[in-house]
């Protein structure tokens, strides 16, 4: 073979890979057994084009030697990858409104007027960091009182974090921000892009964590958001994380779940207060 033709084949060959419904199965396994979440047999394409770059980043012929690699002893730096390449990272500044006007209506509130020593609360799932940093931007009024008010912000996809941390966004992803925070939180950073900036910046930590490994956090939360997280785990892993996060919710804190993730039973520490939003029972 020429060298021409062995460049040629080295740059077609992940792009004509195609994954059999075995090779599928395994990595949905991996998926699984790595984060937890259930790829259903219809995300086939999705995680063939996916990890296809994954095969031409590391020169791989298939999808065999690929998953090879990943469930060896020398793929622990590849599990990362993997997982990065198979996780949805979908979200925006304030979306779900009505969970941060019942933040600043309740939480906030509450906290400005009793002053409390700590305040603590936890983006569960943050993704590139824009559900987290609307958390800080509706507690700025806490912040602003110097308060202690800090947030935890964690994701298994260590690429979103890298995003997140950075903090710098189109223009147009922070829209739905109310004009009076962008105006006190952000500055221009360059064309069509701005900078997450002063206290809602600096209240929050980005760490990168398996929602179903140990949690390393002691003290607990007085707000959980896990929004549109819980849709990619069976039934099974969902109760036993909003269980997990009933129990890291101080008494009287909120769980803020996604549209479309209303608990479907009565849980004995959590109680309705609004749309997918739940209070732990004192």
């Amino acid at each position: 073979m020429t060298a021409l033709h062995a460049q040629r084949r080295e740059r077609t060959c992940a792009h004509d890979a195609r994954i059999s419904e075995e090779d599928f199965r395994r990595a949905a396994a991996l998926l699984r057994q790595l984060a937890g979440i259930v790829l259903a047999p219809h995300k086939i394409s999705l995680v063939q084009s996916r990890l296809a770059r994954r095969l031409k980043a590391l020169g791989l012929d298939n999808f065999k030697e690929y998953l090879d690699l990943v469930s060896g002893p020398d793929g622990v730096d590849e599990r990362t990858e993997f997982v990065n390449a198979l996780t949805t990272n979908l979200t925006s500044f304030f979306r779900e409104r009505h969970h941060f006007e019942h933040l600043a209506s309740e939480l906030l509130q509450n906290v400005l007027r009793k002053r409390p020593p700590r305040v603590r609360l936890w983006s569960a799932g943050c993704s590139n960091g824009a559900e987290a940093y609307s958390i800080a931007m509706t507690m700025l009024p806490a912040l602003e009182a110097g308060l202690d008010v800090k947030i935890l912000a964690t994701d298994i996809d260590t690429r979103v974090l890298g995003r997140a941390k950075r903090a710098i966004y189109a223009a147009d992803q922070v829209e739905e921000a109310p004009p009076a925070l962008r105006s006190k939180c952000m500055r221009s950073v360059g064309p069509g892009e701005v900078e997450i900036i002063g206290p809602a910046r600096n209240a929050i930590r980005f760490r990168q964590l398996n929602l179903f490994a140990q949690w390393p956090m002691q003290g607990a939360f007085d707000a959980i958001f896990c929004r549109n997280v819980l849709i990619y785990f069976d039934a099974e892993d969902k109760a036993r994380l909003v269980d997990r996060f009933a129990h890291k919710l101080a008494p009287g804190g909120f769980l803020y779940l996604g549209h479309s993730e209303a608990l479907m039973s009565d849980h004995p520490m959590l109680e309705p207060v609004g749309r997918t939003i739940y209070r732990r029972r004192a």
